[in-house]
């Protein structure tokens, strides 16, 4: 079961406890941040994305989406994201409980900037049940993370408001 590849991930650092599994699903971010009693921001999404060499992994807020431009000036390529099939076949966890934690070697793992924000966040730990609170620099740390990176929209409001703003203005002139 992917719990148990994330519970002995975490026992390399002696923190296997602090996995958190609970009767109800954390299956979406709604779930999750209604099974933790916390704001769905704060839940660490992983999303998987397909890649020259197999895939990525792109753990982010709850709150935003992926924006297309950010992520091909970033990587390279268009932002395809892993059937659930593949998701299960590559990384090695079910959607649902996708996180960068007990997964193979080989897949590069970023954390979105929309993470910062927060002292600390919630990823799943690998079921459709379970969580791990961290904080962003233990995330990054814990991830195997290899870099933080700028791919999300949606949750700079200000930003947003700006983006908005240009379109209108670029619409009506």
């Amino acid at each position: 079961m992917a719990i148990e590849l994330v519970r002995e991930h975490f026992k390399k650092y002696g923190l296997e406890h602090l996995i958190m599994e609970y009767d109800a699903s954390s299956a979406t971010v709604e779930l999750a941040a209604g099974a933790l009693g916390v704001e769905s921001e704060r839940i660490a999404k992983t999303l998987s994305f397909r890649n020259d060499k197999g895939c990525i992994l792109v753990v982010t807020a709850g709150d935003t989406k992926i924006d297309n431009v950010k992520f091909r000036n970033y990587f390279g390529k268009k932002a395809k994201m892993l059937t659930p099939d593949e998701v299960l076949e590559k990384v090695g966890h079910a959607v649902g409980g996708v996180c960068p934690f007990g997964i193979p070697e080989n897949i590069p793992v970023y954390l979105d900037e929309s993470l910062k924000r927060f002292k600390t966040v919630y990823p799943a730990c690998g079921s459709s049940n379970s969580a791990i609170k961290l904080t962003c620099e233990e995330l990054f740390t814990y991830s195997n993370s290899q870099d933080w990176v700028d791919v999300c929209k949606g949750w700079q409001k200000d930003q947003d408001v700006e983006d908005e703003d240009l379109m209108n203005i670029r619409i009506h002139s």
